[in-house]
This record gives structure tokens, sequence and C-alpha cells, in this order.
């Protein structure tokens, strides 16, 4: 009996040391460290915050703005101090800066007063066009992407990157550029689609109908009016010539002015003028109007 004792006390003893240790009661475990941060490849989706595993930041001025960054193309710019390839590229980032529709995130690996040598913001040349990082996280977090600089990760306004650069070699630089000045030229704040018919048969009723899809950083505005109006020969009967406020649908960032008409035979065109207001994340208004001509024709 006491050795069947012995002998399940040695192996509750062996079970218990093959266990992982745990923390003692009420005290947390050590959080496990995330990985480093590494270089994104095209199509990767790409916050304002940067890569995954960015330590955290020191700043010449606030923390990346959603609201400034919003409807434009980041550059995450990387370079350090005593490389003459970054004095060259600062050049040519502030130009693109300059050029519009451009947020810059630069990351210096230096301290603060070498950060200044290489900011593309130049204080309040530059307000509301990005920030600058720079000290010991900056440091850590271009030793873990491998890159000493210039470097730069180009993001459209999709959150997807766009290219990544990690040469300071002439024509490594002009086709970054390239892909920036590409990015920018699709930005659009709205997009319109129309609808209407190219032949109808008598007796038929029809719609002519103007569509405005807005880009989705921006929200119609409710301080602007919404309003259609609608040109047609007086033969043509249309349940409205003129929409407004409610009239005029809004469903998420759609809005569509639709009328519906009839005539009798012959060939005819009318015009229509869509009128709205939107607002963007940094606090401006803007004004959007629309105007498309239908041309089509009432057979027997």
């Amino acid at each position: 009996m006491h050795r069947l004792v012995f002998a399940a006390v040695l192996g509750a003893a062996a079970v218990a040391q093959a266990q992982p240790s745990s923390p003692p009661a009420g005290k947390p475990g050590k959080p496990a460290a995330s990985p480093p941060a590494r270089l994104p490849a095209v199509d990767d989706a790409l916050g304002l915050d940067g890569v995954p595993g960015t330590p955290k930041l020191d700043w010449l001025y606030d923390v990346p703005s959603p609201g400034d960054a919003a409807g434009k193309v980041v550059i995450h710019w990387f370079c350090a101090p005593r490389i003459a390839a970054c004095t060259d590229d600062l050049a040519r980032v502030i130009a693109l800066r300059d050029a519009g529709r451009v947020y810059l995130v630069a990351y210096i690996n230096g301290s603060k007063a070498e950060a200044r040598k290489l900011d593309p913001i130049r204080e309040s040349e530059g307000v509301g066009r990005g920030t600058v990082a720079f000290g010991r996280g900056a440091t850590k977090l271009m030793k873990d992407l491998g890159v000493t600089g210039p470097a730069s990760i180009i993001v459209g306004v999709d959150g997807k990157v766009v290219r990544v650069t990690t040469s300071g070699a002439p024509g490594d630089l002009d086709a970054r550029d390239a892909a920036v000045k590409d990015a920018v030229s699709w930005i659009h704040e709205y997009v319109t689609i129309t609808d209407g018919p190219g032949e109808v048969q008598l007796g038929e009723k029809f719609e002519l109908a103007i569509t405005i899809r807005l880009a989705s950083w921006l929200r119609y505005s409710t301080r602007t009016p919404m309003e259609f109006d609608l040109t047609a020969p007086s033969d043509l009967k249309c349940n409205a010539t003129r929409l407004r406020g409610e009239q005029i649908k809004v469903d998420g960032r759609r809005l569509s002015a639709t009328v519906t008409c009839s005539g009798p035979r012959g060939s005819y065109e009318a015009r229509g003028e869509l009128r709205f207001g939107y607002d963007a994340p940094g606090g401006g208004t803007g004004m959007g109007a629309q105007s498309y001509s239908w041309k089509f024709e009432i057979k027997p």
C-alpha cells in the first residue's frame, strides 16, 4: 500500500514539473513581443499609422492627422542625416508636397536638430500637409525595415500601397515621383453616372436621371441646398422639372435626381443640372455641379 502511495506522489510530481509555470494569481503574464516591422508589398493595405510593428515615435509636429490626409496620396518617407541622396531627395519631396493632394509622413533617423534639417514640412509652410518623426523610434523602425534612405512607401487614397522605393538612384526616384503624380491624377471628389433612353416607344414613360457617387472621405453637406433643374421641350410631359430637398434621393454616398417623362413622337433633347455640396474631414465645404444632355427619339 505504501509503495502505491509513493508511486502516485512521484507521478504527480513528474506531471507538475512537465506543466509550464503560470504567473501568480492577480499578476498578468509578460505580453509577447510584437514582430519587427517589415516593408509592405504593392497592394497591401497600409494605414496612416504606418507599418505593423512601428515603435512609439517622437514627432516634430502633431501625430499624423486622418482629417488632413483624407483624399490625398500619402508618402511615408525615410531618410537620415549625412546621406547626400537624402538631401537631394528632400527637394523632390517638397516639390511633390507643393503640387497638392499629397500628405507626408517623414521618418528621420537622427536627433530633433538633425530632423529639422531634413524636414519636408518646413513648419508653417506645410501646415496640414504632413508631419515628421525622429529619435530612437524612427531609428529602430528604419533598422527593422532595413532602409537607410532615401526610401518611400506610396499609399493611394484607397489605403493600398502603390509603390515601395528603397533606392536613391535618380531613375528610381523619377519612377517614384511619376507613381505619385499618377495616383494623384486619379483622385476625384465624385463620379457622375447618367441614365436615359436612346429610343422610346410611343405611349411609354421613361426616366432621365443623374447620379453622383461621392468619394469615400467626403459627406454630403446639409448646409448646402440640393437642387435639380430640367430644361425640356414643352410637348414633353414630366412629373417634375425642379427637384429640391427630399425630392433628391440620398443613399449613403449616392445622390440621385430622377424625373419621369412621356411625349408624342419625335426627336428630343433635354438638359438637366444637379447642384450639391459636400463636407471634407478637415472642415471645408465643396460645391458640386453636374449637367447632362439626353438625346432620344420617341417612335410609334
